[in-house]
């Protein structure tokens, strides 16, 4: 069996060297046991990095040009979208793809058990963290309310898990016809249907380097699957509003019947209280329609969602 190893890059040049060498370690390994094919490759994709990050790679095909390949996209795409690319790309040329961040904090000893899981017959096997000890009180909390958070709103995410997977050809050849611009495909892959498998590790602790997902940015890219996945966001907004159109009606019967007992002097602290809640729930409210809107202008364009600019030993 041909086995990728699809890397996404974006300003690695503190790490690349050191997660080339412990990868081909990984595959020679396999190799030598008759696991997977000697001709399996790791395919590093330069998601537009501002370093050196190309440079390297490009050395690094040029040293191993058997079990090394490169693509450079034309700008920065965002994760999603290289990990997509190398996905396709790997696809021509190999049984089964497994994807990992290239800073290897995801534990790259249990792809030898992701690939028994794939041989037992699971066309998916997902890498789920055991444990988040190591992870800030912070993070820890934040990232148990998304998952908490995206499945309540009736999206399937398989906890702890983020981009570390094995996915066969078919399931990538599936995963293909899905043409939506905004990708999160840690809800798409699930959607697949095919047989499923996990391997639980421990992550480990960055290399080196800075992380590429601070706080910001993962609060948008929470906000991004979110809205990719579910709609019942907007289905939240139109229960909102019946709820505040009954509690006019409410108000209503209640200021006639204070009419009526000629009281009708009106309290100025909950006037500005109704003004300041209803206005912000308005404001909320269009917010949320406009990101939904905002989606559909992007997928309509129909724009590439990649464009590679070059490629080093792909076959």
């Amino acid at each position: 069996m041909v086995l990728a190893i699809v890397v996404p890059c974006y300003n690695e040049k503190e790490v690349l060297p050191s997660t080339a060498e412990q990868l081909l370690g990984a595959i020679q390994r396999l190799a030598d046991n008759g696991v997977i094919s000697k001709e399996s490759k790791i395919v590093f994709v330069d998601d537009g990095s501002k370093d050196c990050t190309w440079e390297l790679i490009e050395n690094l095909c040029k040293e191993n040009p058997a079990n090394i390949s490169g693509i450079k996209l034309s700008g920065n795409r965002g994760h999603q979208n290289a990990l997509l690319c190398g996905l396709l790309s790997s696809k021509e040329f190999a049984d089964a793809c497994i994807s990992i961040d290239a800073d290897l904090q995801d534990d790259i000893s249990v792809i030898g058990e992701m690939l028994k899981l794939h041989a037992s017959g699971c066309e998916i096997v997902y890498g789920v963290r055991s444990k988040r000890t190591k992870d800030s009180f912070f993070k820890r909390t934040t990232a148990h309310c998304f998952y908490k958070l995206i499945h309540m709103l009736g999206a399937n995410i398989i906890y702890n898990h983020a981009d570390f997977r094995l996915m066969g050809k078919s399931a990538i050849n599936a995963l293909e016809d899905y043409k939506e611009v905004n990708l999160f495909l840690r809800g798409i892959v699930p959607m697949l249907g095919y047989k499923t498998g996990i391997a639980y590790y421990e992550r480990k602790e960055r290399m080196a380097g800075e992380s590429k997902y601070p706080f910001a940015k993962m609060l948008k890219f929470a906000l991004e699957g979110i809205t990719s996945l579910s709609t019942k966001p907007i289905r939240m907004v139109t229960m909102l509003g019946i709820a505040i159109f009954i509690m006019s009606l409410a108000m209503i019967a209640y200021s006639v019947f204070q009419f009526f007992r000629n009281d009708t002097t009106s309290g100025w602290a909950s006037i500005i209280c109704s003004i300041w809640c209803v206005g912000g729930l308005i404001l909320l409210s269009i917010g949320i329609v406009g990101e939904y809107i905002g989606k559909i202008y992007l997928e309509t364009k129909q724009r590439p969602r990649f464009i590679v600019e070059k490629k080093e030993n792909c076959r």
